[in-house]
């Protein structure tokens, strides 16, 4: 069954137990996103049509059943050939792992878990459900201490059709009621009768009754007395020890008449006037031929019936009879003194313990109704009275009673000992669900499974943020956080949600070295896999980008993009290098301001020297780099005035044999004297 989709919603986890009659699943409803416990029906039981129509009616009788100590029904359906019941999942342990771990558990542990067992069995006793196999591992415990009955409908199933299967016994022999033992039919006071033995064994660790055979067990239930706790533990309170008696009792009429009374005597039983209270007695203990009586002594002269004793002379009888009668006849005195002094001695110790009682006894006092008070004002009227509150106060939710407030008190409308202990059960307000895990979802999923747990869609708060890893609309965080109690009708739920990647400009990268480009574009969360990095002869600088894709700087691009870069690696084998000399001349007299431009293959009027003033004719070095079909220019400038142009084209230029270098030798340049170059004062500012 593990991995297996029941019905198409119920994905099978792990198996977590099994009895005779069901095994148990975990499993995840994946229409709701929450775990279920699944209760599967045997294979051997499957084709006993009875048996299946029993067990579906009893499970939809259970389902009806709505108690925060009665594991919830959800479901109850047929897949083919498979028999079962979706069930609330309890995250804890059962109570009989619980014992063989722990016990013998406190007396105020073991009757806070039997109480929360009564209340559960009043509830299902009022719907009339008898639940028949109240066991150690049918209470589950959770792990926020919650007690939960579990198996409500099966076992009743089981017992209606018949006590026995193949052989085997159905149910729980250990903790069968003598009428359950005996096949009649059994009611609401062969639950307490089990009660009572899960009550017996959490105290003391063991079974009332054990045996080699379920038989011999079932014997003993209906014939043997069983060992009392107190001499099993000696630390069990007399009062508790009453309520397993009573409970344990094998004629059904002397056990509590119904779980809420056994309920409301499991309440008190630990206040301190109670705890050494006198051992319980019930009217099958008066069987006279079970006790021991009492005969007088029968002494000589004591004749009943007015016959005497007749003693020869000179017998032992005579001897006897005659010696010193003035004594005999004196021995009552002494005895009857002492007697008269004793009792003088016990009368007034006596009427000192009862003097000193009614000075010592505290006072009853009328306890106060404080339920629907809050906590603190229910303490304060409490104390005020002079009684306590029982540590601790007992949580509990509830929808009908405002958080923090009095659901019930242990006592109330009667009079007690000034100084008693009321125990309070305050509410924790509606029992709120667990936040589900929503991140990975989609908004609209996280919605859906939002409304699911009771939150109205209104409720639900939705940010947006940029995330380089999710698609949009998924769920990145929440608030409350998964796991953690919610209230529906009060929270808000906000959910960040993936708006994808983040969008922004491209960079420019031309211009940049290799390493100038990578740091840029990480910066930017921006990928360049080595196939991306292309080396192309190119008129840029050796070594630089002076080209990418995507082109445009500030084109829009999200992170993890991946970007193509190109690098200059020389110039192109058809380039030409003309390396020049230009000499220039200020004007006359003056100071001139020089500066120098070139057009060639690297780039339109580029200023390749100045401006920079001269007082003497001054050669200056300059180099053009020139591709096929093109002609180069050197523009002069004098006093930002033109000055002249050296048109230098391709095909005047040699070829290149080494690669290009981009500083001229002097000693080859070409010179070219500008000294004596007409001013072409005509030609204005053209060339800037």
């Amino acid at each position: 069954m593990i991995g297996h989709l029941l019905s198409g919603r119920y994905e099978m986890v792990s198996r977590v137990g099994g009895g005779g009659m069901a095994l148990v699943y975990k499993a995840r409803d994946i229409l709701l996103n929450r775990f279920v416990a699944v209760k599967v029906l045997r294979q051997q039981f499957m084709h006993d049509d009875e048996f299946v129509r029993r067990f579906r009616r009893e499970a939809q009788a259970a389902a009806s059943l709505s108690h925060p100590n009665i594991v919830s029904i959800y479901d109850v359906g047929q897949e083919e050939d498979t028999h079962y019941i979706i069930m609330e999942y309890v995250d804890g342990a059962n109570l009989n792992e619980i014992i063989r771990d722990r016990a013998p558990l406190p007396a105020a542990e073991a009757v806070r878990i039997a109480s929360q067992i009564c209340d559960a069995l009043d509830h299902a006793h009022h719907s009339q459900i008898i639940h028949r196999d109240i066991k150690p591992h049918n209470i589950l415990i959770g792990n926020n201490g919650r007690v939960k009955v579990t198996d409500f409908g099966i076992a009743r199933a089981v017992t209606s059709s018949t006590i026995t299967q193949t052989g085997s016994v159905v149910g729980s022999v250990h903790y069968f009621s003598p009428e359950h033992a005996k096949g009649v039919t059994t009611g609401e006071k062969s639950d307490i009768y089990s009660l009572g033995i899960v009550l017996y064994q959490m105290l003391t660790g063991r079974l009332p009754f054990l045996g080699e055979s379920p038989i011999s067990v079932a014997l003993k239930h209906l014939q043997e007395p069983f060992e009392e706790p107190r001499l099993v533990n000696p630390s069990i309170p007399q009062s508790v020890e009453n309520i397993i008696l009573r409970a344990m009792r094998k004629n059904p009429q002397e056990r509590y008449s119904s779980a809420k009374e056994m309920l409301a005597d499991l309440e008190t039983s630990l206040q301190p006037q109670r705890l050494n209270e006198p051992r319980a007695q019930f009217g099958g203990d008066a069987d006279d031929e079970e006790h021991t009586r009492v005969i007088p002594a029968i002494r000589p002269n004591m004749g009943t019936s007015g016959d005497e004793t007749i003693v020869k002379k000179g017998s032992e009888g005579e001897r006897w009879d005659e010696q010193e009668p003035a004594k005999r006849k004196k021995r009552w005195v002494l005895p009857t003194v002492f007697g008269i002094l004793a009792a003088v001695l016990i009368g007034i110790l006596v009427w000192a313990v009862f003097a000193l009682k009614g000075q010592l006894s505290p006072s009853d006092v009328q306890v106060p109704t404080v339920v629907g008070e809050t906590l603190e004002a229910a303490r304060v009227k409490l104390e005020g009275a002079g009684l306590k509150v029982a540590d601790p106060v007992i949580m509990e939710a509830s929808a009908e009673v405002e958080e923090n407030h009095v659901i019930r008190q242990s006592k109330q409308d009667m009079s007690v000992k000034e100084g008693s202990s009321v125990t309070l059960t305050v509410s924790t307000g509606p029992e709120l669900p667990t936040m589900e895990s929503l991140k990975g979802k989609s908004y609209n999923d996280a919605v859906a499974i939002l409304k699911g747990l009771g939150l109205p869609e209104g409720s639900v708060k939705k940010d947006e943020a940029f995330d380089n890893e999710s698609e949009p609309g998924t769920v990145l965080d929440q608030t409350p956080p998964a796991g953690e109690l919610f209230d529906p009708a009060k929270d808000t739920v906000t959910l960040t949600v993936s708006k994808g990647p983040e969008s922004f400009p491209m960079p420019n990268l031309i211009g940049m070295s290799l390493s100038e480009a990578k740091a840029a574009l990480l910066k930017k969360n921006l990928k360049l896999p080595d196939d991306k990095i292309i080396q192309e002869p190119s008129y840029a600088t050796k070594g630089k980008v002076f080209r990418q894709f995507p082109a445009e700087q500030n084109e829009t691009v999200q992170a993890g993009t991946e970007v193509t870069i190109y690098i200059s690696s020389g110039y192109p084998a058809d380039a030409k290098q003309k390396p020049m000399n230009v000499t220039v001349s200020p004007v006359e007299g003056k100071t001139s301001s020089i500066k120098i431009l070139v057009t060639d293959a690297l780039g339109d009027n580029r200023v390749v020297w100045g401006p920079k003033k001269i007082s003497a004719t001054t050669t200056i070095p300059v180099t053009l780099v020139l591709s096929p079909g093109e002609q180069g220019q050197i523009t002069v400038f004098r006093d930002d005035q033109y000055y002249d142009a050296i048109p230098v084209p391709y095909d005047d230029v040699p070829a290149m044999t080494p690669e290009p270098t981009q500083t001229p030798d002097p000693g080859t340049v070409e010179n070219q004297d500008l000294n004596g170059f007409t001013d072409h004062a005509d030609q204005g500012n053209n060339g800037q």
